[in-house]
């Protein structure tokens, strides 16, 4: 199996468990936004037997060679299930794919994953099955431990700065209002006067922390601390969230969990 992100890989082993060998095409600290295939990655995905993917458009001109692939082998675009009044748009009418930072709205998912495994390998379908329930009710419990973490922060200081527009589904999910500089993909270009009117949000609110992310520049978020200091008040850089990719395999933010615990951690620390 080939898989657009990492947590669209972990997806696909924790409900294939055994029956599967999982390729992740963008790894730790990749922008799935502006990926471009390497002829390495075009290989793989000729070869490989199905292409799982997140979908909602996250994966940019990707999106494109898994529509094309999957008119000859499965290409499963997992998010694209969730039901409509669910997901989120922005103010241009585009859908919000980082849906993964609503951990149960990310659960949903993992039935997606099921059904597809099921489909293309039906004798094994009732372990796909309790695979995937055994992995949904981690995540009920993790989204669980994320409402209690958050709602630990005085509602004056529940407000996120980052980079560009990833969090607002889990701003929705767990009552933390969320501002960026970009929009929801990172093609988009921040101007001086988006820039501007949130170094005036961070001084009126005297918020005490902005935060940068794994696979986005911090020139902005930068320019951001820079700007409070012209006004007299001081914003320190909270700490680097991952957004649109996990860490390193091996490491703490190398699992989907690990992602939300060391973006909680990080959140509460800075912001409490």
């Amino acid at each position: 199996m080939v898989c657009s992100t990492g947590m669209v890989g972990e997806v696909v082993e924790r409900v294939g468990g055994d029956r599967v060998e999982v390729v992740v095409l963008m790894g730790a600290g990749v922008d799935p936004h502006l990926y471009k295939p390497s002829p390495g990655d075009i290989i793989a995905l000729s070869r490989a037997d199905m292409i799982v993917f997140s979908g909602l458009h996250l994966e940019g001109k990707m999106g494109e060679i898994f529509e094309r692939l999957g008119r000859s082998k499965p290409s499963v675009p997992l998010a694209d299930g969730i039901a409509s009044g669910e997901l989120m748009e922005t103010s241009g009418g585009q859908v919000d794919p980082h849906v993964w930072f609503d951990v149960r709205l990310w659960a949903e998912v993992v039935n997606a994953a099921r059904d597809a495994l099921a489909g293309f390998d039906p004798s094994f379908s009732t372990q796909y099955a309790r695979n995937a329930e055994r992995y949904r009710d981690e995540l009920i419990r993790l989204d669980a431990e994320v409402r209690e973490r958050i709602g630990g922060i005085p509602e004056s200081r529940r407000l996120l700065v980052t980079a560009h527009d990833a969090f607002g589904y889990f701003g929705r999910a767990y009552a933390i209002e969320v501002e960026a500089i970009q929009g929801i993909s990172t093609e988009s270009e921040a101007g001086v006067f988006e820039i501007n009117a949130l170094v005036d949000l961070l001084v009126n609110r005297k918020v005490p922390a902005v935060f940068i992310e794994a696979s986005v520049s911090d020139r902005n978020i930068r320019a951001l601390v820079e700007g409070c200091a012209a006004q007299g008040h001081q914003v320190r850089i909270g700490g680097e969230l991952f957004s649109d990719s996990m860490g390193e395999p091996g490491t703490s933010g190398g699992t989907y969990a690990g992602m939300v615990r060391h973006n909680v951690s990080t959140i509460t620390e800075a912001l409490k």
